[in-house]
């Protein structure tokens, strides 16, 4: 008897809709088979199955049976589809008398007692499903909530294969699965840090205001103990709270990965990703045999943090490049090629030079001239072109250790960084551009204009450091961002010169 169910596979992060056929023979000798380009994991589903269906008290087919998964050019991967031949086994020997399954889609991984255990990527799973029009899904329970956040789905959690036998055969009631977004949000949303712990350095938190206004990358530059790190932990504390499609997107990245907190349906907080100098270029990029995102998409729509940036690999570095201008990355293979989002804002730091402590005031450095050249030029020109800001990190005074009195916090940060993402709302629409870091050569020209003065300022910074058309624009892009914080519709020349002198770098190389 032929049984036909319905599941879906991932390929990176985006859902395919396959069919999960099962045919029980009359005759024959015990034989299951999988086909369908399955890889190591669902081929091995077949002794999970016959344990699952055994403990929980039914028949396994004592004939031989084969399980075909369409389409079968596609590569199946994962235990997800446990469940779904499960339940095809059992239809198929007329165990389970299931009719009307044309609208749900099964995934669920089996334990051998028949329990149903949470698999990978479900949100992005129940969004291909609505897509494709199926309105019901059966998920394992861990993953029911994650479902839920797609509107259009009715959402059924089981918690073993002999609940799910009962649902499909009409002897079981299951709740619909709800989830309240605006009540995630609300309670997820909320940080437990602040950048008013951050004792001085106002001048670098004037600068990580401007990078989270216009979503622009940043260096930060300075000696050990100077605060890098806490000020870069605490920039996601100043951004706009993620929009439910940034959310949604970003959620599918880490649902993907298995990197989604069990008792979280949704990602409520911007990421902030820290990986340490160590990482290879596929752990940053993506990759892999069955390619997955990086560090570079689990950052989406949030901050890459690499901190001591020049003890990278010079050739793990090179591959952020394009990522940095293009707000994704491409993963090839033989086979495939596979898109991964990666819009997100670089955040890096590193010391003046290898003791540290060059420029210093509290300890005097110990290298060379060559040696601080060397150490500097470790990250390339055309990399640093990217970064639209360059700070500087100095050391902080006792007396401003010790001091009680009021800092600036997030609270004020974000109250102007969230005033100047409006004005770019509004000048944007609701096109793919929503920060002025994302500008084209074309709108930089249109909505950045400069007067007689400005102009004299740029054309002076570009002549005495010799300045790349990159970075030209990332100066007019800076100086639009600064002019939005102000509420100014004309970029004058002082912002110009503010974002000219966030060129650090640029005088060193």
């Amino acid at each position: 008897m032929l049984a036909r169910l319905h599941s879906v596979t991932l390929e990176g992060i985006e859902g395919v809709i396959c069919e999960v056929e099962v045919d029980v023979a009359r005759g024959g000798f015990e034989k299951s088979v999988i086909v369908g380009l399955p890889d190591a994991a669902v081929k091995e589903s077949t002794e999970r199955v016959k344990s699952a269906i055994v403990n929980c008290g039914y028949k396994y087919p004592k004939t031989q049976s084969v399980v075909n998964l369409a389409p079968a050019d596609v590569k199946k991967a994962g235990p997800a589809f446990d469940l779904p031949i499960a339940l095809g086994m059992l239809i198929g020997q007329g165990v389970l008398a299931a009719p009307g399954l044309n609208d749900v889609v099964v995934v669920g991984e089996l334990a051998l007692d028949g329990r149903v255990r949470p698999v990978n990527g479900v949100l992005s799973m129940a969004m291909t499903a609505a897509a494709s029009g199926f309105r019901r899904m059966l998920v394992p329970l861990e993953n029911a909530k994650e479902a839920a956040v797609v509107e259009e789905m009715e959402v059924f959690a089981v918690g073993s294969l002999t609940q799910a036998v009962g649902y499909l055969s009409g002897q079981l009631l299951l709740e619909t699965t709800v989830v309240d977004i605006e009540e995630l949000f609300s309670i997820c949303s909320q940080y437990d840090i602040d950048f008013g712990d951050v004792k001085g350095q106002e001048s670098v938190k004037r600068a990580l205001t401007v990078a989270a206004a216009g979503g622009h990358n940043i260096m930060m530059i300075g000696p050990p103990g100077s605060g890098k790190t806490m000020l870069a932990q605490r920039l996601a504390t100043i951004l706009p709270p993620l929009c439910l499609a940034e959310s949604l997107e970003t959620t599918r990245v880490y649902s993907s990965v298995g990197l989604l907190d069990k008792d979280a349906a949704l990602l409520a907080r911007r990421p902030v990703r820290m990986p340490h100098h160590s990482a290879s270029g596929p752990a940053l990029i993506g990759g892999g045999t069955t390619p997955r995102p990086g560090e570079l998409s689990l950052a989406h729509f949030g901050i890459l943090f690499l901190d001591e940036f020049v003890e990278f690999p010079r050739g793990v570095l090179e591959m952020i490049r394009q990522p940095l201008e293009d707000g994704f990355v491409i993963v090839s293979r033989a086979k495939k090629t596979i898109k991964f989002p990666a819009q997100f804002m670089l955040v890096a730091a590193m010391n003046p030079c290898p003791c540290g402590y060059f420029g210093s005031d509290s300890r005097r450095c110990k290298c060379t001239p060559g040696q601080i050249a060397r150490y500097v030029s470790k990250v390339s020109g055309p990399l640093v072109d990217r970064i639209d800001i360059h700070i500087e990190v100095p050391a902080i005074s006792f007396r401003k250790l010790r001091s009680k009195s009021g800092q600036l916090d997030s609270a004020s940060m974000r109250e102007s960084v969230v005033a100047a993402r409006r004005i770019q709302a509004g000048r944007f629409g609701d096109g793919a551009v929503m920060t002025n870091s994302r500008m084209s050569h074309k709108q930089v020209e249109k909505f950045c204009g400069l007067d007689s003065s400005s102009e004299m300022l740029l054309k002076q910074a570009m002549v005495e450091f010799g300045l790349s058309a990159r970075a030209h624009d990332k100066i007019c892009k800076v100086a639009r961002t600064i002019a939005d914080l102000t509420g100014s519709e004309a970029i004058a020349p002082e912002h110009v010169a503010e974002a000219i002198s966030y060129r650090k770098l640029d005088r060193k190389l």
